[in-house]
């Protein structure tokens, strides 16, 4: 009879680790992670968060250096490009992580601290009515288009939430609601960067050929680029006074970003009520868009020093950039190239629709 050989595999498996056998335990890994033992708790988002620092740092850098494109572009994109080059260690994926989530909802509410009510009702209601009807429209038409193109329902809700209302911040707050994944968020946030880049730099240089007013430039800047920081360095090159309407009507958009989720929030759990695929809710409104209301207020009540205004304002900066070069980490290049072509063609009929759109109710309601 012959004799039966026990499989070296199985005598591997269950061989005792010895002390060569264990490189991670031995060098302080805590079991199950590439992270140092030290980095436990809080601490595990410690590399991740001084990498997104220093990223955020050389940003601001290159942003002095080509003050055309503004610091969150170079976020995104020097975060995809560490990416998939395999240059960020992976004991930074928590933190980067933690940023791309946390960070980024945390910017959002600080937000709120940069909307006036009384500058908005000083719009008057002419602008106040075209730029809701301008968000709505825009909304409904990349929704729509979205759908018929085949894209899934977080990516088109996403993507509708950006290009409609205030870019990377209105993405953040609209992820839980649509269900999104790290990835959704990634690739549309970076859609939406570089589009509204692309219409940043394309704007201005149109004031000119189309004969508009100061006045009339900042209305359109601000009803149809989509982040607050693109549509400064649009409005700046017409003047101080493009300028500041710019930045109100813009913040007209943010302030229906609360509205905007909870209608999106109320039509998913009815969905999920009426299928039984789930059984728990998302809540109609996140916490931290409810937080974004508050600073609204607080900020339309006027009892906050412009010293702590400032202040939030360049911690709301540095949580988006940073926050942006975490997200901008989770997007993986061959995909993107090989699945998100209708991603990136309904980005830009998005960008030119809005821009058109808002274009007509500009001369509509300055003329």
């Amino acid at each position: 009879m012959a004799t039966e050989v026990p499989d070296e595999s199985i005598a591997e498996e269950h061989r005792p680790l010895s002390a060569e056998a264990r490189p991670a335990e031995a060098a302080g890994a805590a079991p199950g992670s590439s992270s140092p033992r030290f980095l436990r708790g809080p601490l595990i988002h410690l590399p991740g968060i001084v990498l997104s620092g220093a990223a955020l740092a050389v940003a601001a850098y290159l942003h002095h250096v080509v003050p055309a494109v503004g610091e969150v572009t170079f976020c995104v994109v020097m975060g995809a490009l560490f990416a998939n080059l395999n240059l960020i260690p992976k004991v930074c994926t928590p933190g980067l992580k933690f940023a791309g989530k946390r960070l980024l909802r945390a910017a959002v509410a600080l937000l709120g601290l940069a909307v006036s009510g009384g500058a908005v009702v000083a719009l008057g209601l002419p602008t106040i009515a075209m730029v809701i009807v301008t968000l709505v429209v825009t909304f409904l038409v990349t929704s729509a288009v979205g759908r018929l193109w085949g894209l899934s329902s977080p990516r088109r809700l996403l993507l509708a939430t950006g290009f409609a209302i205030c870019g990377a911040s209105a993405i953040a707050a609209m992820q839980s609601t649509a269900d999104a994944d790290e990835e959704d968020v990634a690739v549309t946030v970076a859609l939406v960067t570089m589009c509204g880049t692309a219409a940043m730099l394309g704007l201005p240089l149109l004031q000119g050929p189309l004969g508009l007013s100061a006045h009339q430039m900042g209305v359109w800047v601000g009803a149809s680029i989509h982040d607050v920081g693109q549509v400064v360095g649009a409005a700046s090159a017409a003047g101080a006074g493009a300028l500041t309407v710019a930045v109100v009507v813009k913040l007209t958009r943010v302030l229906m970003l609360a509205p905007m989720v909870a209608a999106a929030g109320v039509r998913r759990r009815r969905a999920l009520r009426q299928s039984s695929a789930s059984l728990s809710h998302p809540p109609m409104v996140p916490l931290f868009v409810v937080a974004f209301v508050g600073c609204v207020i607080l900020r339309t009540m006027g009892i906050l020093p412009q010293g702590a205004l400032d202040v939030a304002g360049r911690v709301q900066s540095a949580a988006i950039g940073m926050a942006l070069f975490g997200m901008g980490s989770s997007v993986h290049f061959p995909t993107l190239l090989r699945r998100g072509r209708a991603e990136a063609g309904l980005a830009v009929l998005a960008t030119v629709f809005i821009m058109a759109f808002s274009y007509a109710g500009m001369l509509l309601v300055t003329n």
